[in-house]
């Protein structure tokens, strides 16, 4: 595997990877490996992200997290359900109904009941920064160019949906940049007033703009097809799906019988295969220069799929060394096999090409830019 010219590892390989860590990070209750999964994920988001708008969005995934942290550890204090025995502070217990038992007003915030939900927080965020390091990392127009055919107007929706975080990223620091040059230097919630509407009216106006540009690139032309071979594809798409669920069931239950797990699971799998490729041929499409999956792509898909796997065992095997001990209240465990789990997750941060940057505008040695110096060739040319 060369890493020595700068390329842009596949969008799918980063998404695979974004997928196995959040798998990796939901089994875990300790606040040693969250921390660790985060600075792993923060890690490869900073060594391998590009320049794109949406590469600048990751840390509003961070924000999102930390406000899911607050929002729970105020849920707790106000409607949680207390438990523990070390008391930290008293609040006034509102008497509810027969029919909301269970659930409670106040009362006495104990230091286990906070920890306990402070780390389901946690959790979340962490998972949360997974899916925001994979909008980073990966482009969702290229990602949408390598998506089957069968799957492409779910596709465009789905890049739609996740490319509106990074572009609004874009247009708020594109309408700070431009109030900032007009001399209004505005900070706070006062400034909110005088950005919101040039933010939504830059955003309306780049839908509209992309709508045209995919509407004139042909999106959303298909080809009839025979109703025998519609039929075919919907059969073998749905039983594929019905398949794979009841494969998926039977290996999580292990007092299901033998077939009904991984053989139900690998039929599926190819039902669903051959009834997406069928379904893609009623939508003719070619690509220009297709993003190639070579050695740094089954990397990046591996170090998740490990760091998924090794936590997954641990959490049935021995699920006490991913909880933090709460009754009796005492230090998380560090299990050396986790660590190096999550570890194996942040290799991709040095072991997989660079993202190519944009060129420099700045001029070079001599005061003398590239553009001048093409300029001067230019004109000497026409002397």
């Amino acid at each position: 595997m060369s890493t020595t010219l700068p390329r842009a590892v596949h969008p799918a390989a980063w998404w695979g990877w974004a997928l196995g860590m959040a798998v990796a990070s939901s089994t875990a209750n300790n606040p040693l490996l969250l921390g660790l999964a985060l600075a792993v994920v923060a890690l490869v988001v900073a060594s391998r992200r590009g320049s794109s708008p949406w590469a600048r969005a990751f840390r509003l995934y961070l924000w999102l997290g930390l406000a899911i942290v607050v929002v729970r550890i105020v849920l707790h204090v106000l409607v949680g359900l207390k438990m523990g025995t070390v008391e930290l502070v008293y609040l006034p217990e509102v008497t509810l109904p027969s029919w909301a038992a269970g659930i409670q007003v106040g009362g006495t915030v104990y230091l286990e009941g906070l920890l306990f939900a402070t780390l389901q927080g946690c959790r979340l965020a962490v998972i949360i920064a997974c899916i925001g390091a994979a909008n980073a990392l990966a482009n969702p127009k290229r990602l949408l160019r390598s998506l089957p055919g069968a799957l492409h107007e779910i596709g465009s929706a789905v890049v739609v949906s996740v490319s509106v975080a990074p572009q609004l990223a874009e247009s708020v620091q594109r309408v700070r940049r431009a109030r900032q040059l007009r001399g209004d230097t505005t900070r706070g919630l006062r400034s909110v007033q005088a950005v919101a509407l040039p933010v939504l009216e830059d955003t309306l106006e780049r839908s509209l703009l992309l709508a045209a540009a995919m509407d004139s690139r042909g999106y959303g032309r298909t080809v009839v097809l025979p109703r025998r071979t519609r039929l075919l594809t919907g059969v073998l798409t749905l039983g594929g799906l019905l398949a794979s669920a009841l494969g998926i069931y039977g290996v999580l239950d292990t007092s299901t019988p033998a077939l009904m797990g991984t053989p139900t699971l690998l039929l599926g799998l190819v039902l669903s295969g051959v009834g997406l490729w069928l379904g893609g041929r009623h939508l003719p499409r070619t690509t220009y220069r297709p993003d190639p999956w070579r050695g740094a792509e089954w990397l990046t898909i591996g170090c998740g799929a490990v760091a998924a796997l090794v936590l997954v065992w641990i959490s049935r095997t021995t699920p006490m060394a991913l909880e933090m001990p709460l009754t009796p209240l005492g230090l998380p465990p560090l299990p050396l096999l986790a660590v190096g789990g999550l570890l194996v997750g942040a290799l991709p941060a040095v072991l997989t090409p660079e993202p190519p940057r944009p060129p420099s505008r700045e001029p070079q040695r001599g005061g003398i830019s590239m553009s001048s110096r093409a300029h001067e060739k230019l004109v000497a040319g026409r002397d």
